[in-house]
């Protein structure tokens, strides 16, 4: 059964979302399937900001629990599917998800970026995907960040993929991003880095009109 907190997500806004989603299949999820289907999603790296606590189930990453703000940046709404090779849909997977705030800075004590923290943004959660193998969240979108002298890292957002028989890490970047060619990490998906490219696309009508809706299919080998 999936399981998506409704502890920042408002009834109405779950119902406006489900129906984003149906509106995004019929719109563009077959050719994202055709596309995927037999082309297993790139393994990147976990990184070194894995969240050290427990990750909050917690479909709306733009808030914080308990406190009243919301998290500065623009708003993602990220929605997707796993699949299998086949193209089938893995239920019950578990999905987790990190990521840096807008100004590039990850909840972590191991950060040490100079740039801001935001104290409404603590930018992790555990999403469990449906009986149709969909997920979806709400967010902001990350800056990318140094990663070394005269290296940066490109925006993206973790993702650790577990269903019943495989695991799988990897990272959605953000289409036209000027750091994605020179990235390493970026380069190891070869003739595959599209697959782990999202675009960002215009919201619909049930969205906030400032923000952006991202669709980003994973696929595992067997599920």
């Amino acid at each position: 059964m999936a399981t998506y907190s409704i502890d920042d997500l408002s009834r109405r806004e779950i119902l406006r979302m489900s129906a984003v989603l149906g509106i995004a299949s019929a719109a563009s999820n077959r050719p994202a399937i055709a596309q995927t289907a037999g082309q297993r999603t790139p393994e990147q790296i976990l990184g070194p900001f894995y969240p050290l606590k427990p990750l909050g189930q917690n479909a709306d990453l733009t808030k914080v629990p308990g406190r009243p703000g919301r998290a500065a940046g623009l708003v993602l709404n990220v929605v997707g599917r796993v699949l299998n090779l086949k193209g089938e849909p893995v239920r019950n997977a578990k999905v987790e998800i990190w990521q840096a705030n807008t100004h590039g800075r990850y909840t972590h004590p191991g950060d040490h970026n100079p740039v801001p923290l935001d104290s409404n943004f603590e930018g992790s959660a555990l999403l469990t995907t449906n009986n149709d193998g969909r997920y979806r969240f709400k967010t902001i979108k990350p800056a990318a960040y140094p990663a070394g002298p005269n290296r940066m890292r490109p925006a993206h957002i973790h993702f650790q993929v577990s269903g019943r028989q495989d695991r799988l890490v990897t990272q959605m970047y953000f289409e036209g991003d000027p750091y994605l060619e020179p990235d390493r990490f970026f380069q190891t998906a070869l003739e595959q880095k599209d697959l782990l490219v999202a675009k960002l696309l215009q919201p619909t009508s049930e969205m906030e009109p400032e923000s952006k809706l991202v669709e980003f299919n994973i696929v595992l080998n067997a599920g």
